[in-house]
Parts: structure tokens; sequence; C-alpha cells
């Protein structure tokens, strides 16, 4: 699936982005390199036990608040973002019982990718889109905090400025990649990614930072239950 959306992450995958998860959200892709991403990715301990409820269920991730790349001196601003279940996809779906529980590491499930609309540019004269394709991915891990991990296939978010500077970012240009978000249950449950690092690839003209290896990515969703909208998507041990 391919959404596109004008003027405006594969990991081992559940309800973790998107694409969205109601709290505000920013979402930043700067042209620095070697930015630190949110939790630590070093050695450890062996992951417990994880749950996932409502068993079976449908779920929906929706961006609460702004969406901002930028890159140089180009920001992109974007105010609506969300992933929503399909018809006939298995995406954006917690596993059947009992593959939503976990003895011993990760619930995981694919999703579509995020959309995005609503979006401005930061210069006069310049114009952005967002591209979004492939199945994404998000695995869901108990612990204190609970943190999910959020896939981005190759290639599957480009953002391409058009105007006085015409640039193409592109997230995971060579290799799927991960992003390590928190998860926090409530009503709505919430999805948030703190500075984390995204390798991207940037190519383009004038005033576009093509020496740039990585981004750095800061965004909230509200994750719902699109199957029972009274219930909320819940992690547990």
């Amino acid at each position: 699936m391919t959404s596109v959306t004008s003027r405006r992450l594969r990991p081992r995958a559940l309800l973790a982005c998107g694409a969205g998860l109601a709290v505000t959200a920013a979402l930043t892709l700067t042209g620095a390199a070697g930015a630190q991403t949110g939790p630590a990715t070093g050695p450890a301990a062996a992951a417990g036990s994880t749950t996932v409820t409502p068993a079976g269920h449908s779920f929906a991730a929706t961006l609460n608040g702004k969406a901002t790349f930028k890159a140089g001196s180009v920001t992109a601003t974007c105010t609506v973002s969300s992933s929503q279940p399909s018809s006939g996809s298995g995406n954006n779906r917690i596993p059947d019982a009992p593959g939503n529980q976990n003895p011993s590491g990760p619930v995981s499930s694919s999703i579509n990718p995020p959309t995005y609309s609503g979006c401005t540019a930061s210069i006069a004269g310049v114009t952005a889109t967002v591209t979004t394709s492939g199945t994404w991915s998000v695995s869901m891990q108990h612990g204190s905090p609970i943190t999910a991990t959020l896939g981005i296939p190759v290639g599957g978010f480009v953002l391409e400025s058009k105007g006085l500077a015409n640039c193409k970012i592109t997230a995971a240009p060579a290799a799927p990649a991960d992003i390590l978000t928190t998860y926090t249950n409530g009503t709505p449950s919430t999805l948030t990614v703190t500075n984390a690092t995204v390798p991207v690839k940037v190519t383009g003209g004038f005033g576009c930072p093509t020496s740039a290896t990585s981004s750095v990515f800061n965004a909230v969703y509200d994750i719902t239950d699109t199957t029972d909208p009274a219930s909320q998507i819940t992690v547990s041990d």
C-alpha cells in the first residue's frame, strides 16, 4: 500500500507509528548526523513476558498535534497522520490468542504505512510531499517502561521539497530501520518516539543537506481499538 500527500519507520512489528497513536506530537527529521535515539540500544537483559490485549482486535494509530520534518533550512510541518486497518489486510491487528502472548519476548504485528496531510513548508515558494509505502511493523515488549519497536521497510518514508529547494530525503535507504519507542497504557494508550535516530539519504541541489546520513524522529501517537472503541489496547506481562 502506498500513500502520497502533497504539502507537507521495518522492526519486528505490533502496536507500537505509524504511523498513529490524544496527546501532542512532534516529528522531527533533522539534517544532523549521529543523533542519539531515545531509549538506549545497547545489550539488554533477557526479555520478560508480554501480553497484548484484546487478542484479535484491530487498532489505529493517530497523530495528535503536529509532525515536523526538518532538513537544513527546509522544514515541513504536517498536522494529520495515521495508520489505519484496511479491509482484507491482516495489518494493524493484534494476533489471535495465544499469539498475543509471548513468555520471553515481544508480541509483534505488521501495520499499514502512515499517511500524512495538512502539510506546509517553512520557506516561501517551497512545498512538501511525504510518501510512505510498504508494510511497517511494531513489536511490543512489557517492562518498565513498556517498549515498542517500530519498523520501517527499505525506502518506506520519503520527504520531498519542491520550489526554491528541491530535495529528497529517504529514510531507511539501504536496509529496514528499527526505532525504539515507549508505550503507555491509558485511555487511549499512547506510543512515544523521543529523539530516535533514523538513517537517511538526501539528494538534491542547492539548499539540500546532502551530507546528512541520519535524522532525529519525535512523535506521540494515540493507539485506539477499532474493533471495539470502548476497549483499550493494553500491554501487560
